[in-house]
């Protein structure tokens, strides 16, 4: 019950006090009526509100999923094309520009791309091998044709710095003075140890962003430059000497002649027989340079054939055996007429035969022998011609085949021979497409291995 009294008052007493009294179960039904009604209300305005909020909410976050979307697919790599919103709010704008961004950076990347290319076909088609080091002086880039030079004796170079890789003292010099002067460097500098390779490096600078420089080493492989090189100027020599030295017997026997003072006929003979032989020597030494160099220049036009090894080597013997006979050396001709054919020129053939069956008597001493043999192989005829001369040094055998190489300089030329002849014989063997290879021992005799391909059927 709610009670409420006031008292009754006259003239300031107190007569009596009124009181009401009413129960309350009334106010509170209308209360609860009153907290139901803002209960509802209130449940009814979150409802809407949250409707509401979640359709604004889907209209924004859409954009950015369709957004989020675009980006994951361009960070894994994927073609991602171009945003597309209906939206004309912020959302739009950011899309356009994420699409102008994304363009651009693909524009760039395609450019990027075309100069890698370009460069990759550059360092892939020169000769020249290309390694640039980063800032830390590291190998971070290795050009195929440096790898193929350098592999078999280097490995993999790459994270590793210049002495590191190539352990050189002379590298690593001209790379410290790149280092103090950022000028371009160039040195002439041999690596390897194995097999070594003469090397014109040059060194300079990678322009780029402050702090991230770094540098570039060009490496050209001379050792073939520095060994022709090197074969010219021995070439000239040698011709000028050997031409020199019967021109030098000529020219004395004929102002010996020319003077007077032979008083015998049997003295003028023998001036005559001796500049004959010196002239005849000048002459073969001519058509031995001429013959070489028609080879090399590709202005020799051979008839090629299938020959049956054997009937050109027995007209070959039957030619020698008159020269071994005054020196009573035996030639023993062992090969079988049942030799595969082999694709050759008869005349050339005849040559490379002559040349070396001549070599092995003329230097095969009295009684000695010279035999022929031949078989066949997978995919070659080797023919094999043996003396029992006083054989080669090991370390002779590999510069036999170059000009005017011989091995008993003195001797050679007593027997006339003009130092051209196995260099003739190997590229004759070369345009055959075969080879020639020798194996001797001092004192045990030398042969010589000619190696023909068989045709292909």
């Amino acid at each position: 019950m709610l009670y409420v009294a006031l008292p009754i008052k006259i003239k300031s007493q107190i007569t009596g006090y009124i009181r009401l009294a009413r129960p309350l179960h009334e106010v509170q039904s209308l209360i609860e009526k009153v907290y139901q009604s803002i209960f509802l209300t209130i449940i009814i305005v979150a409802v809407l509100s949250l409707i509401i909020a979640l359709i604004f909410s889907y209209r924004l976050a859409e954009p950015i999923r369709a957004m989020e979307r675009f980006t994951e697919k361009l960070r894994q790599g994927h073609p991602a094309g171009t945003i597309i919103l209906k939206t004309s709010d912020e959302t739009k704008k950011l899309a356009d520009n994420i699409n102008y961004l994304v363009d651009e950076l693909q524009r760039k990347i395609k450019l990027a791309n075309e100069e890698k290319s370009k460069l990759m076909t550059a360092f892939t088609s020169i000769d020249e091998g290309v390694l640039i080091l980063n800032d830390e002086e590291k190998i971070e880039f290795v050009s195929p044709a440096l790898a193929n030079m350098l592999t078999d004796q280097y490995g993999n170079i790459d994270g590793k710095t210049l002495m590191e890789a190539f352990r050189n003292i002379e590298l690593q010099k001209a790379f410290q003075k790149f280092k103090e002067s950022r000028v371009r460097v160039s040195r002439e500098i041999t690596l390897g140890s194995i097999n070594p390779v003469i090397m014109s490096v040059s060194i300079s600078a990678v322009h780029g962003h402050p702090g991230e420089e770094k540098t570039m080493v060009v490496f050209h492989d001379v050792t073939r430059l520095k060994k022709l090189e090197m074969i010219r100027a021995d070439f000239v020599a040698n011709v000028t000497h050997e031409i020199r030295t019967p021109l030098t017997a000529i020219i004395g026997y004929l102002e010996t002649m020319q003077s007077g003072k032979i008083k015998n006929s049997e003295d003028e003979k023998k001036f005559v027989d001796i500049i004959l032989k010196q002239a005849e020597r000048l002459n073969r030494l001519v058509e031995d340079l001429m013959t070489i160099s028609k080879i090399e220049l590709g202005e020799i036009n051979f008839n090629y054939e299938d020959l049956a090894p054997a009937d050109v080597l027995n007209g070959i013997v039957a030619l020698v055996k008159a020269k071994a006979a005054k020196k009573k050396i035996e030639i023993i001709n062992n090969i079988k007429a049942i030799l595969c054919p082999i694709r050759a020129d008869r005349d050339r053939l005849s040559q490379i035969f002559v040349n070396i069956l001549d070599n092995a008597v003329k230097f095969t001493p009295d009684e000695g022998k010279v035999t022929i043999e031949a078989k066949e192989t997978s995919d070659s005829v080797v023919i094999d011609i043996s003396d029992t001369g006083a054989g080669i040094p090991q370390e002779e055998i590999q510069r036999l085949g170059e000009r005017f190489y011989r091995v008993d300089k003195t001797r050679s030329r007593d027997l006339g021979g003009t130092g051209l002849g196995l260099s003739i014989v190997k590229h004759l063997m070369m345009a055959h497409g075969g080879k020639m290879e020798i194996e001797s021992q001092l004192g045990r005799g030398t042969k010589v291995s000619l190696f023909f391909p068989l045709q292909k059927v």
